[in-house]
């Protein structure tokens, strides 16, 4: 109700707030899951429906289930992330392999890559999908919880791949987080709802 931001190029923002605040809708509303009720939201320019550069956005959900039975290994799953911006007709080059890697060094998954996802713990299956998100080189990147059930070490890494995503290609990162202790040095702003 009544809520107002923008999120700059280059800008690292975390939305926190208390249980049941809105955030997660909020976030929903600003990617085009969810239909705002009033008001409007933009996406480079232009309503999150047609916003046709899908790349441009990456997101992370809360916990995602995989199942049980996907056949996909970590290394297919977090390449997929730079489905949207290669094509899938295409065959990966030299820069899409160095992005997967560098993606999965960040996330500390590199030894895992050839596991099936859902072999993997719930936290592990979390840092892949935020390996996917990583991978596409998002203008912005958007996480929500995304550190719940992740070690103090990989939150360590995830920061740091957050600012370099930001400080190397000028990427706006969003966070939705109730634990902001990993990254509180390096954010440019806290929206906080309330009620």
């Amino acid at each position: 109700d009544d809520v107002g931001f923008a999120v700059r190029a280059g800008e690292f923002a975390a939305l926190t707030g208390p249980n049941g605040s809105g955030k997660s809708t909020l976030l929903r509303v600003a990617l085009g899951l969810l239909t705002p009720a009033a008001g409007r939201v933009e996406l480079f320019g232009v309503t999150p429906r047609r916003l046709r550069q899908r790349w441009r956005v990456g997101y992370v959900p809360q916990r995602l289930r995989i199942a049980p039975d996907l056949p996909a290994t970590v290394e297919e799953v977090v390449r997929s992330g730079r489905l949207a911006k290669q094509g899938w007709w295409r065959w990966a080059r030299e820069v899409d392999r160095h992005a997967v890697d560098h993606a999965l060094e960040s996330v500390a998954l590199s030894d895992l890559r050839r596991r099936r996802l859902a072999e993997l713990s719930g936290g592990q299956q979390q840092r892949a999908l935020i390996a996917k998100a990583l991978a596409s080189e998002p203008e912005l990147l958007v996480l929500d919880e995304p550190i719940a059930g992740v070690d103090v070490e990989a939150q360590q890494l995830f920061r740091d791949s957050l600012v370099h995503l930001r400080d190397e290609h000028g990427a706006a990162v969003l966070l939705v987080s109730h634990e902001l202790g990993a990254v509180a040095d390096d954010l440019d702003r806290v929206v906080v709802l309330k009620h």
